[in-house]
């Protein structure tokens, strides 16, 4: 009989689970230990399950995230990796496909406009939106006019572009100097912008991370949720999580996790509980799995 490579080593021992510091936290993780089977675990990529880095190509899952996702899968109804990356990419830089184990892995890219699943290994993805297409002709000149901002470059996403100004001499600076010029230039070619850390995203409108979340957790019919992310673009699902917290009798009783982060205050203090980075988000999973 063959082993799981990705098996934890018998030596191991998980952390302990750490306690969210709010009722509704609390409530929520208490739902996901008796009923892992109900439960929908969301993850963002970038700042949760991958380190920050200053070339995006460059990011890769935290070296013990499908180790902690492969022993956490078998246990709850759904893994769902939720993201603006590209689908492949994510499943490409997070090394999620052929793993044994990840069979209730999906991945939501585009913030839920692509979709990938463990069992297919394909990704499912609408028509790019041609407003797409026009932004990327015109985004050089745009950029051509902030010169002074050295070092912001643009990443092709596919579905979206994304400028980022974490390279430039002054990364905040030319971050707010760009907002206007390109949410005008989005708003031109029926795109929006999505800020997030030093980085603005020019992207169709209709989907975030919130809506992509809900429609997944009611896929699902999930009887809790988990969601951890780290920047802008996680509110809306944090949004969607406390609304979920209110509908119906009950709720669904939702745990927001986040991946701490000085440059997202915002995040940090809506939380329920605040872990320090991807290797702590990647021991807090490990140690769920090693509780259910």
């Amino acid at each position: 009989m063959g082993s799981n490579p990705h098996a934890p080593a018998p030596s191991e021992t998980p952390s302990e689970l750490p306690t969210p510091t709010t009722p509704p936290g609390r409530e929520a993780l208490a739902a996901i230990l008796a009923r892992p089977d109900r439960a929908v675990v969301a993850l963002d990529f970038d700042g949760t399950l991958a380190d920050i880095v200053p070339d995006p190509d460059q990011a890769r899952a935290h070296p013990r995230a499908v180790d902690a996702l492969v022993a956490l899968a078998p246990k709850v109804a759904s893994i769902a990796v939720i993201t603006g990356r590209p689908a492949g990419v994510a499943v490409r830089y997070g090394g999620f496909a052929g793993v044994p184990g990840l069979d209730h892995l999906v991945v939501l890219g585009h913030y839920g406009a692509e979709r990938w699943d463990a069992v297919s290994g394909t990704v499912h993805a609408p028509a790019p939106h041609p407003g797409v297409a026009a932004v990327r002709a015109e985004l050089p000149g745009v950029l051509d006019r902030f010169g002074s901002w050295h070092g912001t470059w643009t990443e092709e996403k596919g579905q979206a572009l994304a400028v980022h100004t974490r390279r430039a001499a002054d990364p905040q600076g030319a971050f707010e100097a760009l907002r206007a010029p390109l949410g005008e230039l989005a708003a031109r070619h029926g795109l929006i912008v999505e800020p997030g850390r030093l980085v603005l995203e020019l992207r169709p409108p209709g989907m975030d991370k919130g809506v992509a979340l809900t429609q997944y957790v009611r896929e699902m019919d999930a009887e809790s949720v988990l969601y951890a992310g780290d920047d802008l673009g996680d509110l809306a699902a944090y949004a969607a999580v406390e609304k979920l917290r209110t509908e119906g009798p009950d709720g669904v009783p939702g745990l927001l996790v986040c991946s701490g982060s000085a440059e997202v205050p915002d995040l940090a203090e809506r939380a329920d509980l605040l872990l320090n980075g991807p290797g702590a988000v990647v021991d807090f999973l490990a140690a769920l799995a090693a509780r259910i």
